[in-house]
């Protein structure tokens, strides 16, 4: 069974390869265009049109004003702008905030911190796909809410929520709603023009571009309050000098999954559809988590019983196949997923956790290899497996 093979990646999820597009594209501005963006002289201001035509670019993709959009560092940065931005801007009106049981860890930890500041946050359930109960969110807006903040498409379980109809709930509230798009941007059609979204959060390395880029789109309306300090950056809202390779890399990056969506998007899903059909026929005892169809197009995730995960990914590993279990972010923690607890499953169901997620140049035979491959290695491992 240990042959060695070729490796293939499948946690696209996690992270992304950067496209050989996108760092052509890049390279001038390590070297040739150098400038820093916030300088008068002409090397900055070659700079400063770098970073406003990327701008421009991302602005168009969303469908959005130029002047909406914040370029940050990372997801995680957006997030914290996003919900404690909003939160100190607006205290005056109220001190409540709302978010979805399953958010990415940065947004849990960024609500759970604002607790310790005096703010109340309610936590929404989401059924056993993960999708948010929106009449528990109608029941949930106070007078004294500010925020709701509920992730467009689950970085684990691939779930899409009904992000329409919470902004549509949201604007009658006269609430703000905010969304993490971190997993979706890029993969499936966002306009921000026929959606009443007030923030979203987009990042760089999950669509073939390079880590360190990212933005969060903010409407003209709505008031934040900068967390880094400086030079009045990126209209006031985030000092720091401006990662312009990271960035003109992120809008390249942006620009060429807008333009091979429709395609990519039917590639990924055939490939899923036959990965999970797969899974479910040749392994018994393996439970697909998230949505059946309302779901990434690249995602497919699962529990296994009888089995840890961690075992699990380890044995794949070891194959050449690279896959995830539960959240990159959090699999150091020995404490199972909040996501999986949140969609009704037990611990011991939790760590059995696997996810898998496709990409772009993500092969059928690649899915070939590990349907072949992945029932021999569960079987094994609950062969050795204490629990009966």
């Amino acid at each position: 069974m240990k042959e060695k093979r070729k490796k293939i990646y499948l946690d696209f999820a996690a992270t992304t390869p950067v496209d050989p597009r996108v760092l052509e594209a890049m390279l001038p501005y390590f070297s040739e265009k150098f400038g820093n963006s916030a300088s008068l002289h002409s090397f900055g201001q070659e700079a400063k049109k770098a970073l406003e035509e990327s701008r421009a670019k991302l602005a168009q993709i969303l469908n959005v004003k130029e002047s909406e959009i914040i370029f940050t560092s990372s997801a995680t940065e957006s997030n914290n702008l996003a919900l404690k931005g909003v939160a100190f801007a607006n205290k005056d009106k109220g001190r409540h905030i709302i978010i979805s049981s399953i958010e990415h860890d940065c947004v849990l930890n960024s609500a759970r911190w604002l607790e310790k500041q005096g703010f109340e946050v309610t936590y929404l359930p989401v059924d056993k796909y993960g999708i948010v109960d929106l009449e528990k969110l109608k029941k949930s807006i106070r007078k004294d809410t500010l925020l709701v903040s509920v992730i467009h498409a689950s970085n684990e379980i691939g779930t899409i929520e009904p992000i329409e109809e919470i902004g549509n709930i949201c604007k009658e509230k006269g609430v703000f709603f905010h969304t993490d798009a971190a997993q979706s941007f890029g993969k499936i059609e966002i306009d921000l023009s026929k959606i009443n979204v007030d923030l979203l959060t987009a990042s760089s390395h999950k669509i073939y571009g390079p880590k360190g880029a990212a933005l969060l789109y903010k409407k003209e309306n709505v008031k934040i309050e900068p967390l880094l300090h400086g030079g009045g950056h990126e209209f006031g809202f985030r000092a720091s000098t401006v990662n312009v390779p990271a960035i003109v890399g992120f809008a390249k990056a942006a620009e060429i999954c807008q333009k091979e969506m429709k395609e990519e998007k039917k590639r990924l899903e055939n490939l899923r559809d036959k990965l999970i059909k797969g899974v479910l026929e040749k392994i018994k005892g393996a439970h697909l988590t998230g949505h059946p169809t309302k779901r990434l197009p690249n995602n497919a995730s699962f529990w296994f019983e009888r089995v840890e995960g961690e075992a699990i990914l380890l044995e794949l590993d070891s194959f050449g196949i690279a896959v995830s279990t539960g959240s990159a972010c959090a699999s150091k923690s020995l404490e199972p997923s909040h996501v999986l607890l949140a969609i009704g499953l037990t611990p011991p169901q939790a760590h059995g956790s696997l996810r898998i997620t496709l990409g772009r140049w993500t092969k059928e035979e690649e899915i070939d290899y590990l349907l072949q491959v992945l029932p021999k290695i569960i079987e094994r491992l609950r062969k050795l497996s204490p629990f009966k």
